[in-house]
């Protein structure tokens, strides 16, 4: 039976933009919805991902959930235990970590590999002997596939190329064994040919350690192929939530669909047109009464631009946000 680790309820970011003088004075703020009300769950053990064009809150997302984002509101729930409003978030840093998308910010260019992969523990305020250290960043660097691990202790980041940086940064986040981990985007700056082990490394972790991870990408065909769950999202809300099996064979959402339409898939020949979507994702401040895609949908109606939708539950788990699927019309 799967075990809850995490709940998000409501996730609201909003940001109130800076303006000019006069329009500060005299106008109403400006406000940026980044986040505007995401909820789901993660089991233990379990991948999530979270895919959708840039811009649409996914990142966001995931450093609200991590509280490294003070507008956050709502709720977020990890082993039970709401994180929104608490104070000392110490025990939680130890169990939740950050994956980041650019490996080469994410280092510090003047430590040693060693040092960084460390860091963590002298941050959480681990007491460990010098031995018991340097034993924990070794298992980190060789489960990272940086091995031997004494071949890279003194090395800094410009030595390693861009898949070990990465394989780095993982360790770094994984030594202190967290049960949560954001992915930011992991892969993204990698050639194809880095990604299948990096990817590869942190299945492994999963299936011996138990991680779940929220991952984060653009990249609807690859979230396929790793995901236990996946979320659609679009402008700060997610658009469709279930199984990645019932996400890319039973999508309902228009904007699902139209992601499908340019996944490539294996053995499956293009034999039509693509569907490309018209137009661009509206900006996040604008206030947007009805539903968020309906400036994009092809099948949007009046109704569509007024009032916002609900979520439908169309099987177990698996959510739509759009009209057409509560009246019970078949969503093409």
């Amino acid at each position: 039976m799967s075990e809850k680790l995490l709940e998000v309820k409501d996730l609201k970011v909003y940001f109130e933009m800076k303006k000019g003088l006069a329009s500060s004075l005299f106008g109403k703020p400006e406000i940026l919805k980044a986040v505007d009300g995401v909820s789901f769950t993660i089991d233990k053990g379990e991948i999530l991902s979270l895919v959708g064009e840039s811009g649409s809150g996914k990142t966001t997302t995931g450093k609200a959930i991590l509280q490294l984002i003070p507008e956050a509101r709502g709720s977020v729930l990890f082993e039970g235990e709401e994180l929104i409003g608490k104070k000392d978030l110490t025990e939680f840093r130890k169990k939740a970590q950050m994956i980041y998308q650019d490996p080469y910010q994410a280092l510090n260019p003047r430590q040693f590999i060693s040092d960084i992969v460390g860091e963590p523990l002298e941050v959480n305020g681990m007491d460990l002997s010098i031995d018991e250290r340097n034993d924990m960043v070794r298992e980190a660097l060789e489960s990272a596939s940086l091995t031997p691990a004494d071949e890279y202790w003194f090395r800094r980041p410009f030595e390693l190329s861009g898949g070990q940086r990465q394989r780095a940064a993982i360790a770094g986040s994984l030594i202190l064994k967290p049960e949560l981990v954001v992915a930011d985007e992991p892969v993204s700056m990698l050639d194809a040919s880095i990604r299948t082990g990096i990817i590869d490394m942190m299945l492994k972790e999963r299936d011996k350690k138990g991680v779940a991870y929220l991952f984060i990408t653009h990249d609807l065909s690859l979230a396929w192929l790793i995901s236990d769950k996946i979320a659609i999202m679009y402008l700060g809300k997610i658009m469709e939530i279930g199984t990645a099996n019932e996400i890319v064979h039973h999508a309902a959402h228009p904007y699902s669909k139209a992601l499908l339409n340019i996944m490539p898939i294996p053995g499956k020949i293009l034999t039509g047109k693509r569907q490309i979507l018209e137009g661009e994702t509206p900006n996040a401040s604008e206030d947007i009464k009805g539903c968020k895609f309906c400036g994009r949908c092809p099948l949007a109606e009046e109704r569509c631009f007024k009032e916002a939708p609900e979520y439908t539950e169309v099987s177990p788990g698996h959510l739509v946000y759009c009209h057409k699927v509560k009246e019970g019309k078949t969503v093409e």
